[in-house]
């Protein structure tokens, strides 16, 4: 395959500053100084008893160190969503280097500390009973549909994409679904999962998970260091995106940047699977001071670790490595062995592996969890537990079963899963606005509102328009998304300021 040639000129200016990408990395870090601190001053955390300690019962509710709390809550979060989605993000131009950062501090860092720091508040409670405290009877019980839902979707794509990227990537097996290889590999996932699941957390995710933790940084680092010994030639805004092995400029031209680009990329600017870990460590955090270091800035580690896989698959396809239009998993593959070599690649797969596994395991407890409180379920002995785990895996399973044999199956999960991740997170900002109003935080409802908003159009137009949708035209899905969010913010903050007044008179 031809490679691009570049001058003595545009290398300066393309491969070693990498303006954009640097100015986006600027954008991430500044701008999280500054919106965190915002943020931590309007929710206000105190010196009171967190739930670790009121609540303390040796299997979900355990204080633990906040740098252990913030490295499980980084890799509960940090699936192959990070990766996956801007490597299909990168396609729409060097556009993305500035959207991310923006929409993860502003959208998804913010999501997920004021999620976590409400159900840490609330006494350790689930996203669910969250929705449930500051909602209506109808929202819950629709939340609680797409939750479980979503939940499954991420235990089948985090047996998925880490099972193939292992079979592949590290152990060279073909990966094909009527190889024993494979589904060798996927038992050994689903095992882990289903201890993980069942035991203390404690016992098997708080003492593993820093192993994981410093491969998981040795990938990203490593990676990060690459492009700029490499000189990877990243585009600029103010080039020209249209390349001679891609055309990003004709691609941002006809694929509808908004909603697709911010479906597609979920985790790194926002996802609403997020909400459902956060909640998890909310249990285990023994500070509330802790909470911004926990939940604001492992957001934005993500979207660190985001922007540098984008990077890194712009880099790639400008050099003709590999192909834009090639699938996800083996321009992983490529990265992290053209960057970092035989060994070092195969050590950084292992840690792309680690991601998703690290979230699958937690979504399933996080789906567990929510199944018995809203249910009622004991969940206080091992047999417990593994009656109801045994329940969820089977589902699982039978979805993975799907997405394997199906020719189209995995992209059908994975679309599904995209959508319904930002559709759920919706729910959080709804619910973050009515907190607000509640405790006297109403001129602060911009906030959540305003990310809310966008994703409201997001996730409507998306869905008006996708074939496993409603398969409207563009020209239709457009006005129907404006109006949902003119509806949103509407009912949002009717019902908000009801909710205050209806405290006031009590």
């Amino acid at each position: 395959m031809a490679r691009i040639h570049l001058g003595n000129q545009e290398k300066r200016s393309v491969c070693f500053f990498m303006a954009t990408f640097i100015l986006g990395l600027v954008i991430l870090f500044g701008g999280a100084a500054i919106y965190g601190t915002v943020c931590e001053k309007v929710f206000g955390p105190d010196d009171r008893e967190t739930p670790a300690y009121s609540k303390q019962d040796g299997v979900d509710y355990v204080p633990m160190r906040c740098w252990k709390n913030s490295l499980i809550n980084l890799l509960n979060i940090a699936g192959t969503g990070p990766i996956f989605g801007p490597i299909q993000g990168i396609l729409f131009g060097p556009i993305a280097f500035i959207t991310i950062p923006i929409g993860n501090i502003i959208g998804g860092a913010m999501h997920d500390y004021f999620c976590g720091m409400i159900c840490l508040r609330d006494g350790g409670t689930q996203m669910s009973a969250m929705i449930r405290k500051y909602s209506n009877k109808g929202v819950f019980t629709v939340y609680n549909i797409f939750v479980c839902v979503l939940l499954l979707l991420v235990g089948a794509v985090f047996v998925y994409t880490p099972g193939d990227i292992a079979a592949t990537g590290i152990f060279n097996f073909d990966g094909a679904a009527t190889s024993v290889s494979t589904w060798v590999i996927y038992g050994v996932i689903f095992a882990y999962y289903l201890i993980a699941t069942v035991f203390p957390i404690d016992a098997i995710i708080g003492r593993i998970y820093p192993i994981f933790g410093a491969i998981l940084m040795f990938s990203a680092i490593g990676v990060f260091i690459g492009l700029f010994v490499k000189g990877y030639p990243l585009l600029n805004l103010w080039d020209d995106w249209n390349g001679a092995l891609f055309a990003y400029g004709d691609y941002f031209s006809t694929g509808h940047f908004i909603p697709i680009f911010f479906v597609t990329v979920a985790c790194g600017i926002l996802s609403g699977f997020h909400s459902t870990q956060t909640a998890i460590i909310s249990r285990t955090v023994k500070s509330e001071r802790q909470g911004r270091m926990t939940f604001y800035n492992m957001m934005v580690l993500e979207g660190f670790i985001a922007m540098v896989w984008a990077a890194a698959a712009m880099g790639i396809f400008n050099l003709g490595v590999q192909e834009a239009t090639a699938s996800t998993t083996s321009t992983v593959i490529a990265v992290c062995k053209n960057i970092l070599g035989p060994v070092g690649g195969v050590i950084a797969l292992v840690g792309i592996v680690v991601l998703p596994i690290t979230s699958g395991d937690t979504a399933l407890r996080g789906l567990r969890l929510t199944i018995s409180e809203v249910l009622h379920i004991d969940q206080s002995s091992n047999s417990k537990r593994l009656g109801l785990a045994s329940i969820i895996f089977i589902l699982v399973a039978a979805i993975l079963v799907f997405a394997k044999f199906n020719a189209n199956g995995f992209n059908i999960l994975w679309r599904y899963f995209a959508w319904s991740n930002q559709t759920l997170a919706l729910f959080a900002f709804l619910a973050i606005s009515i907190w607000m109003f509640e405790n006297g935080k109403a001129k602060f409802v911009w906030i959540p509102l305003i990310p809310g908003a966008f994703y409201t159009f997001v996730c409507s137009t998306y869905i008006a328009n996708a074939a496993i949708g409603f398969n409207l035209p563009w020209a239709i899905a457009y006005p129907v998304g404006a109006v949902c969010v003119l509806a949103y913010v509407i009912i949002i903050c009717w019902y908000g300021k009801k909710r205050a007044s209806r405290l006031r008179k009590v």
